[in-house]
């Protein structure tokens, strides 16, 4: 909910660029300029009109929002060290892009393009290595590494010396042998999809390293990119563990319902009947987009099947795989799309993966040419290199005897010390491994270096980028906004029980029941079952259960019972229908043969609190929102200049 409502606030937000403008509002004597608002309001307005009745409308929601940030900021919000913490977190983010070399960034945007035309079959083995881990067990497994290499260009099988005692670490090596199948750009972390997209077919890589360890990988086949694709599926699953019989009988269901569909059941009403994928049920069973430019996989005998498909709406025939049996039908097929279309897309997710690091060290270069870099160095570092023990790395580690504080390097003007360098070293000890002194502070002062000038870089956005003061101040207003309301309003009516238990009391007119049935209702597929049904029910010692069993017994997909206390107008195979008490005639709705039991007919009615307490809290976090903005406006002088305003249009 929170970040829903964060981006519905940012959307609302206004910005202070510059006070010479006409201002179109204020509030206790902050203005909104004209450009501000304008902004603002085209954020909001893709198709913008400018009459009187459309701008007074946004003006007023506007002036809510802006009073609640007012009121907020009023109250001591922005001090509180919770909030300033998440924003800072937020700011940092937005300020990534800014601290990038644009010009290498470009260049890596354009090859991740070019890498999404084509796709790379690769087998690997991993040999397991921490990020920090000391020089001789980084040795270690390199050598190691060149060892397997060899055996492997001598003519050894790949996946049989993956599969070795002393062979791949990676735990799925024993199904796959290595093989990682088929991977387009930003599907693997970027050291390995470099190595494999700069490793010729047949070839066997150097061992390399990423965040899981060292590698080495054999490339056996680059095809062109199968492109993007969107399926819906029907799965019937049979665990790993399954018997023979529930394999046998999970196939005999695919079958049947594979059947039902080229006879022309519906899709749809065939997935929420039954799929076991429960994560898409209820979205006709459609999966995340898959292949060319995303991050989603699947396994290959599923994309192979998904692939097969000619065209948008062709199903297939039912497939195993590891998880069960799938019908899949096409959604959609995307080829590679042009630059131009795709480049912002693909700008993200380069700014987002590791391909940024090189950007950020390739601008943290040109920030020390451009800001007359100086360096004192490794003199000023001897104290750290006799005084960093043991007790670093547990983190009780203290420079307290440090008494000097000497520069160790200075950029635009600003010195960086050691006593700086100190407290970067006290908060960033957690994944240090044990290793000589000297290059634990080497390592250290490389960070911190790093990470100080980019610091420095990003604590001068606010006067370089107005865009980015912008969306600095957007999320400010945000996040107040979201506490205030949550204080105000939200949680209030939560725990307010007896001010709602009120409120409900004074309106309980507007929470009842519709006109229901109470009934137990039988969705047959044919009429033939359905006449059986009927027959059934007429034996007041059979129950629901006993027909379900029955009729059920050869099919599944024969009848689905349902009892509950149906609304008419909103469940359709009742809707505008009567019904007697007991058992009714069969109808037919929809393809589908219905026999209804029914209990009870019940009328229109009062719902009890417990019954209506969501509505009821819904509605009473309106009221007292409605309250909290008038005694707001009361509070907080607020002025609008409606020529100003409706001058909007004329710009």
């Amino acid at each position: 909910m929170k970040s829903i409502f964060l981006t519905l606030a940012i959307l609302l937000a206004a910005n202070s660029f510059s006070q010479k403008e006409p201002i179109v509002m204020s509030i206790d004597g902050q203005g909104v300029t004209k450009s501000e608002f304008l902004q603002i309001y085209l954020k909001n307005n893709p198709n913008p009109k400018y009459d009187k009745v459309s701008l007074d409308e946004y003006m007023d929601l506007f002036q809510k929002f802006k009073l609640k940030v007012a009121e907020a900021e009023a109250l001591g919000y922005d001090t509180i060290p919770k909030l300033n913490k998440e924003l800072e977190g937020y700011r940092k983010q937005l300020a990534l892009p800014y601290l990038i070399d644009s010009a290498q960034n470009e260049a890596l945007v354009k090859e991740a393009y070019e890498r999404t035309k084509t796709e790379v079959r690769a087998s690997h083995i991993l040999l397991r290595l921490d990020p920090n881990a000391a020089p001789a067990d980084t040795l270690i497994a390199y050598n190691r590494l060149l060892g397997l290499k060899a055996r492997i260009e001598k003519g050894e099988d790949f996946a049989s010396v993956a599969k070795m005692k002393t062979g791949s670490e990676d735990p799925s090596v024993m199904n796959n042998g290595g093989d990682l199948g088929y991977f387009t750009a930003f599907q693997m972390v970027y050291p390995f999809e470099d190595m494999a997209y700069n490793t010729k077919v047949g070839a066997v890589s150097n061992p390399f390293r990423t965040r899981f360890g060292y590698h080495i990988l054999k490339v056996t086949d680059v095809r062109p990119a199968r492109g993007t694709m969107r399926v819906a599926h029907l799965m019937i699953s049979t665990g790993k563990e399954a018997t023979q019989e529930t394999k046998d009988n999970a196939q005999k269901k695919i079958n049947e319902i594979y059947s039902k569909l080229l006879a022309g059941e519906n899709w749809e009403q065939m997935v929420t009947l039954h799929s076991d994928d429960a994560g898409t049920t209820k979205k006709g069973g459609e999966l995340p987009a898959f292949g060319t430019g995303t991050t989603q996989r699947m396994v290959p005998a599923f994309e192979d099947a998904a692939y097969a498909l000619k065209n948008d709406g062709d199903m297939s025939a039912p497939i195993k795989t590891e998880y069960g049996y799938h019908i899949i039908k096409r959604i959609e097929w995307k080829d590679v799309q042009a630059f131009s279309a795709i480049k912002k897309e693909i700008q993200t997710k380069v700014n987002k993966d590791e391909r940024s690091k090189k950007t950020q060290d390739s601008f943290v270069a040109k920030l020390k040419v451009r800001y007359a870099y100086t360096n004192t160095g490794s003199k000023n570092l001897k104290w750290f290199n006799s005084n960093l023990d043991s007790t670093y790395f547990i983190g009780k580690w203290s420079a307290a005897k440090l008494k000097s504080n000497k520069v160790l390097f200075s950029i635009d003007g600003k010195k960086f010390t050691q006593k700086d360098f100190a407290d970067f070293l006290v908060k960033n000890y957690r994944g240090i491994k044990k290793d000589d002194a000297s290059r634990v502070v080497a390592s250290q002062y490389k960070n911190w270096e790093k990470s100080a000038i980019l610091s420095y870089e990003e604590s001068n956005l606010i006067k370089k980028y107005p865009e980015y003061k912008a969306l600095v101040n957007e999320y400010h207003d945000g996040i107040l906004l979201y506490e205030v309301m949550s204080d105000k309003v939200w949680n209030k009516a939560v725990k307010d029980t007896s001010g709602l238990r009120s409120f409900f009391n004074e309106n309980r007119n507007n929470y009842q029941w519709p006109v229901r049935l109470d009934a137990t209702i039988y969705e047959c597929l044919t009429r033939d079952i359905a006449v059986k049904v009927g027959t059934m029910l007429k034996n007041d010692t059979i129950n629901s259960k006993h027909v379900l069993d029955l009729i059920n017994k050869d099919s599944e997909l024969n009848l689905k019972v349902k009892m509950n206390k149906f609304d008419f107008e909103n469940t359709p195979s009742i809707k505008g229908k009567s019904f007697n008490k007991g058992l009714n005639p069969m109808y037919e709705f929809e393809g589908k043969f219905y026999v209804v039991m029914v209990k009870e007919n019940l009328p229109v009615m009062k719902k009890e609190f417990s019954e209506a307490k969501g509505a009821a809290t819904s509605d009473y976090q309106n009221y007292l929102e409605k309250n909290w903005l008038e005694d707001l406006r009361k509070k907080h002088n607020v002025t609008i200049d409606k020529n100003v305003l409706y001058s909007l249009g004329s710009n």
